[in-house]
């Protein structure tokens, strides 16, 4: 099976520095040890056991305890290993204070920027403010992540872009090894339905529609990104998508006002570029 190199495809933002290692996404069956593998991350594409991933960041003697794994994350730790970032993304869905649809009141302040390449000191010290201030409220926001990195890189400030396109990086790769996205049997487990949209723009597609072929799962019908030119497959009709635990804690912390009908993606706004 063909190893994913994400360094192709996560940021393909302004010329800047290079990736902090080597991130790799393999089969379980390739994941043998390789010289210099220390300094490369490598996620083994595997089904994960939602099950032990509740218990043991919810167990304050698992080494995977989420309140570790934060302090680990925000300490910036590039020490990180992909079980690691694996256990807090994925065992965010277990935390009390977990909502698939929460929003910020900070990530619309910097949307009539997004489209533009380059930025003037003050627009870029009001991006850098507004998407720190996003990340507080959400460590997960993807699209504020890039935009962050975008913006440090065209200020220069290099250490700064390095650990937030590390972060990036990770959690992206933590989503694609959960899977594939070809059918529903291998799908990739996302938190937030945003995610989808994410990924899919990762690897080169704009999504054009949504379906729902079963309870707890999403198939986001996609289309090359004609503005995408960098070359890669872009064969794919749609990626299939688990979001069992965020709906059921959706509908768990939501009770009645929620309904299938509200529990979908319309209303998610795609209009940005992950890759810019």
């Amino acid at each position: 099976m063909k190893i994913i190199n994400t360094r192709r495809y996560i940021l393909g933002m302004a010329v800047g520095l290079p990736l902090i290692g080597l991130l790799s996404i393999t089969s379980e069956a390739q994941s043998r040890p390789r010289a210099n593998q220390s300094q490369t991350k490598r996620y083994v594409v595997k089904k994960p056991d939602l099950s032990e991933i509740q218990r043991a960041t919810l167990d304050p003697n698992s080494d995977y305890y989420y309140p570790k794994l934060v302090a680990k994350y925000e300490k910036k730790d590039t020490t990180m290993t992909p079980n690691e970032f694996r256990y807090y993304y994925l065992g965010y869905m277990f935390q009390e204070d977990f909502d698939p649809y929460r929003t910020s009141p900070y990530t619309d302040k910097t949307d009539r920027l997004r489209s533009k390449t380059k930025h003037t000191k003050s627009e870029m010290d009001t991006i850098e403010n507004y998407a720190t201030l996003a990340l507080a409220d959400n460590p997960f926001d993807l699209r504020q992540m890039s935009f962050l990195v975008h913006v440090l890189k065209e200020q220069k400030k290099d250490m700064r872009a390095k650990l937030w396109e590390y972060r990036l990086e990770n959690l992206l790769g933590a989503i694609m090894s959960t899977g594939t996205g070809k059918d529903i049997d291998n799908p990739w487990y996302v938190i937030y339905p945003m995610h989808e949209y994410d990924v899919a723009q990762l690897l080169g597609y704009e999504a054009v529609d949504v379906q729902y072929p079963r309870d707890g799962f999403d198939y986001l019908i996609v289309e090359p990104d004609p503005t995408d030119k960098r070359a890669r497959d872009k064969s794919a009709k749609g990626f299939y998508y688990n979001v069992v635990i965020p709906q059921e804690q959706y509908e768990l912390k939501h009770g009645d006002a929620n309904s299938d009908e509200n529990y979908q993606d319309d209303d998610i706004n795609t209009d940005y570029d992950l890759a810019e």
